[in-house]
């Protein structure tokens, strides 16, 4: 039957019920592979989800998923070595600065180029209610990050801002500043408040770039370990500031 044919190539997503592609067209596969360029995800408004809880997580911001039945590219289409049985395309969540600052923490990443890293901290801020501002950091979009985030770059607030915007910003905001650094005179962060703050969190190769005046905050530890990374000192600050 035509109208059955026809049924099962169209696109619908309402309650996390995803489009039914029996077969990927050329056209779609061009667009998936599009999808591994920056420039094209933010042409598009469009990045790609891989794995099922990923997915999931995404919810109604998927387009469309494909499994290896429905393409013999799917290997090519997808960007892990170990593939998983299921991807799909989404779209990019679109956040606000207000949004962000709904929450009581927001992490001001300077600088973060490594997609694990975001990843995981985009998975503390949901998990210890924040929000993250990404200074010249790893794309939320690229599919590294997307995956070592579990899907939750599609649930906690995130915005881009360039240096200057950001220094603008932080310079008239009207929340206390944390730089997490180790420093001589830096509180530990144990000594936190819950109050609404903004933690502001380097790379461990250039730590924090922004010419900015705030209290240091460093994570206490034993000394024979010379630093933690960022992620690790991100997700221990955040976890303090929600039980106290």
């Amino acid at each position: 039957n035509l109208l059955v044919i026809l049924d099962l190539y169209m696109c619908y997503d309402k309650r996390n019920t995803h489009s039914l592609l029996p077969m990927l067209s050329k056209a779609q596969e061009k667009r998936i592979r599009s999808l591994h360029r920056k420039k094209a995800r933010r042409e598009l408004g469009e990045c790609l989800v891989e794995g099922a809880n990923v997915i999931e997580a995404a919810g109604g911001a998927v387009e469309f998923t494909f499994t290896p039945k429905d393409t013999e590219a799917f290997v090519k289409l997808v960007t892990t070595q170990s593939p998983q049985a299921v991807a799909g395309v989404a779209k990019i969540p679109s956040f606000t600065l207000d949004d962000v600052m709904k929450e009581r923490t927001v992490v001001v990443l300077d600088g973060v180029q490594d997609p694990g890293n975001v990843g995981a901290i985009l998975r503390a801020c949901l998990a210890f209610d924040g929000a993250l501002v990404l200074i010249e950091s790893a794309d939320p979009t690229n599919s590294k990050v997307v995956r070592s985030s579990a899907g939750t770059m599609f649930l906690v607030p995130w915005v881009e801002m360039k240096r200057q915007e950001a220094l603008e910003w932080l310079s008239q905001v009207s929340r206390p500043l944390f730089r997490l650094e180790r420093h001589d005179t830096a509180i530990t962060h144990d000594k936190q408040t819950s109050d609404p703050a903004i933690l502001i969190a380097g790379s461990e190769g250039l730590g924090i770039q922004l010419v900015i005046d705030a209290p240091s905050l460093t994570i206490a530890h034993n000394d024979t370990l010379e630093s933690l990374n960022v992620a690790q000192a991100v997700t221990i600050a955040l976890a303090f500031r929600k039980s106290t």
